[in-house]
């Protein structure tokens, strides 16, 4: 074998070592890269994992903390519903709203005033709490009676149901100091004065859940029906129930509510206008509207012939005519007869010697000695009516919205003379001093005031 098999041999075998540290190099690279990359990637997720470590525990005191509010919160709801329900059962009551101008009480509880007031408030709560016994655990019955008491003192009297209007004041004293929780409420002359109160109450009750049962006194007015469609949901109609007392009107039956029947304390019947003319004057010298002639002197009068049967022909009496006009809310002034005579006497005195028609129509004049007319004059009777009559021609300030019982001024024109056969009014006044509105329909003021005279005009 030559040397240069030998050679040969060496350099391949030098060759395969090259190759092989090259190859042992590149995997030393290889490995260093790699190792190198592992560790960068290590300690990324090593922060990662310390970051979620932090993120657990927080997560953590986050949930405790949230648990806690939780638990609290349900605490504090459960707290909350429970004071709920105890104020809505602490103080519960029972509400009671009567329109006083149409639930007219008993008259026997009217006539003995403030004792028969005190009765009708013991009465009428027996009554609600006979009728709401699933209620009466603890509850407080509530009334409150709202009326005109002028004017229903009035239409009472007019009816014959009431000879003394102090017997209702007194009786409503009584109502009120009946009971602590009821009251007897004076709202004074004006339209729908009790029903706009009634209403509003009835509103302000209806949302307080303390409130568990409203009665409504209001079976005489069908104006009720559309407030009652309007506010009472059905929900609430179970708390709603209406009083009786005169017959429910339709329009109260149709809308569904229940009803109770109270006629052991509100009278059955509407009030009725039962008065007629009659010879009596009035208790005040303001209600004067007419003039009679003086006295005729006497004449004989021959008896009628008989007949021959022996019969006598008896004279028909007329019947007593209504008044084609009435004004409201006020209604019409008493009427009052005036001797003619005196009317004129009174009539001529004078600006200087002209009688004071406060003093002698009111009591004692408020000016006294500074006041220009006379206090001294001793008027008769005949004077005090021709007085009041005079004054009667000047219009009240307030007109029909008058609240003043004994005024001495005139509500309604008192000279208009109502047509025959179907003729307009006509208002004979000179220089008419009265509204038209004042006057009947249709009328014709014979004598109009004129603009100048209305400037002139100092009322006394």
């Amino acid at each position: 074998m030559a040397i240069m098999d030998f050679v040969q041999r060496f350099q391949a075998l030098q060759l395969q070592r090259d190759t092989g540290n090259e190859l042992i190099k590149d995997l030393l690279i290889y490995c260093e890269g790699m190792e190198t990359g592992l560790r960068l990637e290590n300690a990324r997720l090593a922060k990662e994992l310390e970051d979620a470590q932090l993120d657990l525990d927080d997560a953590r005191r986050s949930r405790r903390d949230l648990q806690q509010q939780l638990n609290l919160a349900q605490q504090r709801v459960g707290q909350f519903s429970v004071d709920c329900d105890s104020m809505r059962n602490r103080n519960p009551y029972i509400m009671v709203l009567i329109d006083g101008d149409g639930m007219i009480f008993n008259e026997d509880l009217i006539h003995q005033g403030i004792e028969g007031g005190k009765q009708a408030a013991n009465a009428l709560r027996n009554s609600v709490l006979e009728h709401c016994s699933e209620l009466t655990d603890e509850i407080e019955i509530m009334a409150k009676v709202c009326a005109n008491i002028t004017g229903l003192s009035k239409a009472m009297r007019r009816d014959g149901s009431l000879d003394n209007p102090d017997d209702l004041r007194d009786f409503t004293l009584g109502f009120t100091q009946g009971k602590a929780s009821f009251d007897f409420i004076d709202v004074g002359h004006g339209k729908e004065r009790a029903d706009s109160k009634i209403k509003e109450c009835m509103r302000w009750h209806l949302r307080n859940h303390n409130c568990k049962q409203i009665l409504l006194g209001i079976s005489h007015d069908a104006g009720y029906a559309p407030f009652l469609d309007e506010v009472v949901t059905q929900d609430d109609r179970c708390r709603i129930t209406i009083i009786e007392g005169p017959p429910t009107v339709r329009e109260l039956v149709n809308t569904g509510l229940q009803i109770l029947n109270f006629n052991n304390i509100f009278r059955a019947d509407k009030l009725v206008d039962r008065l007629v003319s009659s010879p009596t004057p009035p208790s005040t010298w303001a209600g004067v509207t007419s003039i009679a002639p003086p006295p005729p002197a006497p004449i004989s009068i021959p008896p009628a012939p008989a007949k021959a049967n022996g019969t006598a022909k008896k004279t028909p009496v007329p019947p007593i005519a209504k008044p084609a006009w009435v004004p409201s809310p006020r209604g019409l002034d008493p009427p009052i007869t005036v001797n003619a005579t005196v009317l004129d006497k009174i009539k001529r005195r004078t600006t200087n010697n002209k009688l004071c028609n406060n003093h002698y129509l009111r009591g004692p004049c408020a000016k006294g000695d500074e006041c220009c007319f006379e206090h001294q004059y001793k008027a008769t009777d005949e004077d005090l009516k021709a007085i009041a009559y005079l004054t009667r021609l000047n219009p009240c300030l307030n007109g029909q919205d008058c609240e003043l019982e004994f005024c001495i001024y005139g509500h309604h024109c008192p000279s208009v003379t109502m047509g025959a056969a179907g003729k307009d009014p006509v208002c004979n006044a000179f220089g008419c001093r009265f509204a038209k509105e004042d006057h009947p329909p249709n009328t014709v003021i014979k004598h109009p005031r004129k603009e100048r005279w209305e400037k002139e005009y100092e009322r006394y």
